[in-house]
């Protein structure tokens, strides 16, 4: 099983092991738990070892990528198409297609999610099978999308994610025009009474903040650039039709569209974060698809 490793020096001298997993490795407290639990999970030189031992230098703190806790939830290994735009041994970037579900659900156990074809891809080159996605999309969004290999990357990602530290960028095609250059939408997001996925702005809700840039007019549809500050459900969808302007194609804040089936205008078009093992800053954009640009014509 592959194991991240630390190699102590001389300022870290009669230091805890608990002090180096939280400062080099970044441990959270349910990953250090799992750890905890897990045969040679955090291991000094060659052997197991608890967080109070102390190290000394020269020694060799490592722990494993993938601590057994046991609770997997495990999605079925279906062959599909994956446009995988970046791989590691910590993580993947996906161009997702719209009209593909993301995780096998009430409606979506026939094994057409993009969970199925990542595990089969995670299989057939005999890696880990087991899906993590990071920063889920819609069924009806297409682009972007980061998936952990290992629960040490998903632990990560997810406080990176948690702390606004992974930016996400989106273009949407909304309906109607006459939109500020560019601006922040601020409004609460809750539960929307009687539905159960469908998300509205309401008083008592969570936190929701949105900035967009206009980039263009034309067929009386606004094509904008947008920002996520937070990460609420359908936050964008929620917010653009607050301001009058749903996405094109949106049957559920909007109306649908004959020429978007399957799909919303709504598209992941770039990330940036820094890597959750190697610390270099990964950076990746998508153009946005055809039939969003046919609806600007």
């Amino acid at each position: 099983m592959e194991r991240l490793q630390y190699f102590c020096t001389t300022e870290d001298d009669g230091l805890e092991v608990l002090t180096l997993l939280r400062r080099e490795f970044r441990v959270s407290t349910n990953l250090l738990r799992q750890l905890k639990v897990t045969e040679n999970g955090i291991m000094l030189d060659d052997t197991r070892v608890t967080v109070r031992h102390t190290v000394q230098p020269g020694q060799v703190l490592s722990i494993l990528r993938e601590p057994d806790s046991g609770k997997e939830r495990r999605v079925e290994a279906l062959e599909g198409p994956l446009d995988i735009v970046y791989e590691d041994s910590d993580l993947m970037i996906l161009n997702k297609p719209a009209g593909l579900a993301v995780h096998p659900s009430p409606g979506h156990y026939d094994g057409d999610t993009l969970g199925n074809r990542v595990v089969y891809h995670l299989t057939k080159t005999g890696q880990n099978p087991t899906f993590r996605a990071i920063n889920r999309l819609d069924r009806g969004t297409s682009g972007l999308m980061t998936c952990a290999k290992n629960k040490l990357s998903a632990h990560r990602l997810e406080e990176l994610l948690a702390q606004d530290g992974i930016r996400r960028t989106y273009h949407a095609v909304c309906e109607g025009v006459g939109l500020p250059v560019s601006g922040t939408i601020d409004l609460p997001i809750g539960r929307a009474e009687g539905f159960g996925i469908k998300r509205a702005v309401r008083e008592d809700g969570q936190r929701a903040v949105t900035h967009y840039k206009v980039l263009k007019e034309q067929n009386n549809r606004t094509l904008l650039e947008i920002q996520l500050e937070t990460g609420r459900t359908h936050q964008i969808r929620v917010h653009t039709s607050a301001m009058g302007h749903p996405v094109a194609g949106d049957f559920m804040y909007g109306w649908e569209l004959p020429s978007l089936p399957g799909r919303f205008a709504l598209h992941a078009a770039y990330l940036r974060f820094v890597h959750p093992v190697t610390g270099k800053v990964l950076t990746f954009e998508s153009d946005i698809p055809q039939d969003l640009r046919k609806l600007l014509k």
